[in-house]
């Protein structure tokens, strides 16, 4: 097993709360690259999968920017252009409000949810991430970090 003192060289920290906050990050973004890899093959990126995955939930009714913005797992992220480059790409489908003529009904298109239907088994490559996790560890490790969030 690596220890993150090796991956990082770093043999001191003023904290195990510092130690913590590093290897959380360091972990995060081992995930996140290796997340990035599955989905580069499909010519999307992840902040993109997972619009269409909320708008694939919500099917067959429409979404608006906000509650794409809410469901988001990347709150940074700017959910308007994410739509627009989904709407170029045929993924999605965008269309003016009959309530409200300045907002806007997102909805997830056919080759969008095809796309989805060849992707589904990136879910299965990313659990393979945590296969060195028991289920009890699993279910600790998702406690500990609700906890940390609260």
């Amino acid at each position: 097993m690596m220890t993150l003192e090796k991956e990082i060289v770093q043999s001191k920290f003023q904290s195990e709360g510092e130690k913590a906050i590093i290897n959380i990050m360091y972990t995060n973004n081992f995930i996140i690259s290796e997340v990035n890899g599955f989905f580069k093959s499909h010519h999307i990126t992840r902040q993109q999968y997972n619009i269409l995955r909320i708008l694939r939930g919500q099917y067959p009714n429409p979404s608006t920017i906000n509650l794409l913005k809410e469901r988001m797992l990347d709150k940074m992220s700017d959910a308007s252009r994410i739509v627009e480059r989904l709407r170029i790409k045929q993924l999605i489908v965008r269309d003016t409000s009959s309530n409200d003529r300045r907002a806007a009904e997102i909805t997830i298109s056919a080759a969008g949810l095809d796309l989805l239907e060849k992707m589904d088994g990136i879910v299965v490559k990313v659990n393979a991430l945590v296969k060195n996790l028991s289920q009890d560890e699993l279910v600790t490790l998702n406690k500990l970090l609700d906890k940390l969030r609260s």
